[in-house]
């Protein structure tokens, strides 16, 4: 009788390859957005709010002769093609000095503005916006379980079976044990308590933030904080608009929430945390249905003036887009740029 083969391997080593690697989800030709919605796709508005964001920054900075966008986790480079869109509306010639960059692991798509300059790094020393929405959840990470005597051990994967089948691994140990004490504990807890060990994401934010020479680095993503950490972990998969089971197969985007706590204190002081709602609410976003009076005198203008208040409200709802949390890292700039 054949022996039933066995291929088990940590949560972080198995998203890499599924995620990043040769036919991966994020290498697929019908990019992210084929799978799921962001708030770049939900609506143009987003793209504004990253506009008038960018303005602001500029002000800060002084208009400097050359002003940085960095789209981090570009996908297909929707924001950044939005943003570029709404450039010559901005003022002190911005549009002649933007330079903006994509940050993506997968391939050029075509017919992608010649102006975007598209890498698979940040640039070093960039004057500027680097902004990263959705991406510091797609940084793979281990995960931890805690067996039957509380002792947190690492969570493996079978990549044989392609169903996402798990086993409990070794117990946690090393910088993996030190993050948990400090994040997530969860030494002497009940059985099956989980964890999603995080300091391969603060360590991918750090060096984003020390890419920018001046300017404000923003990471938006569902997230945590060390007071309400989810006792089972968030771990999950996504593919053709639905939540689905995670498996390392490269059919599915593999996403955990983020330890936005963590982050924002491994790129060092000066960082603050905010939902969407409240950032989005700051940047000029207005989701207030327009006056009944505006039907009679201008009916076009009062559909398209309701028509843009839905898409503000789904963007800022509290109970969905509006939850996530904005990390903010000013560089060599004042703290309130994102103030009303």
């Amino acid at each position: 009788m054949a022996t039933e083969k066995h291929e088990w391997s940590g949560w972080r080593t198995a998203a890499e390859q599924a995620l990043y690697g040769r036919g991966g989800f994020f290498r697929r030709p019908e990019g992210p957005a084929g799978h799921f919605r962001t708030s770049v796709h939900a609506s143009p508005l987003f793209a504004r709010a990253v506009a008038e964001l960018l303005r602001r920054v500029d002000e800060a900075l002084g208009h400097p002769a050359e002003l940085a966008l960095v789209d981090l986790g570009a996908g297909r480079g929707e924001l950044l093609t939005r943003v570029l869109a709404l450039a010559p509306g901005l003022p002190h010639d911005l549009d002649r000095r933007l330079r903006p960059y994509a940050v993506e692991r997968a391939e050029r798509p075509a017919g992608l503005d010649q102006r975007i300059a598209w890498l698979d790094a940040p640039p070093e020393g960039c004057t500027g916006l680097l902004f990263a929405n959705e991406w510091l959840d797609n940084v793979p990470v281990d995960i931890a379980e805690t067996d039957a005597d509380g002792v947190p051990r690492r969570v493996e994967v079978d990549l044989a079976a392609g169903d996402g089948t798990e086993r409990l691994g070794d117990p946690v140990d090393g910088e993996d044990a030190a993050w948990l004490t400090r994040w997530w504990p969860l030494a002497g807890a009940e059985p099956g308590l989980r964890a999603e060990i995080g300091h391969p994401r603060e360590a991918a934010w750090a060096r984003a933030v020390r890419s920018l020479r001046a300017g404000l680095a923003v990471a938006v993503d569902y997230g945590h904080e060390r007071a309400a950490r989810p006792p089972f972990g968030t771990l999950t998969g996504f593919r053709e608009g639905r939540e689905v089971r995670p498996v390392p197969d490269g059919s599915r985007d593999l996403t955990a929430h983020v330890a936005m706590d963590a982050c924002a204190a491994a790129a060092g002081p000066g960082a603050g945390l905010m939902t969407q709602r409240e950032a989005l609410r700051a940047l000029g976003l207005d989701s207030r249905r327009p006056p009944l009076a505006l039907a009679s005198t201008d009916p076009a203008g009062y559909v398209r003036a309701l028509g843009a208040a839905g898409e503000a409200a789904e963007l800022t709802d509290p109970a969905g887009l509006g939850a996530f949390t904005w990390l903010h890292h000013p560089v060599e700039v004042p703290h309130d740029v994102l103030r009303p």
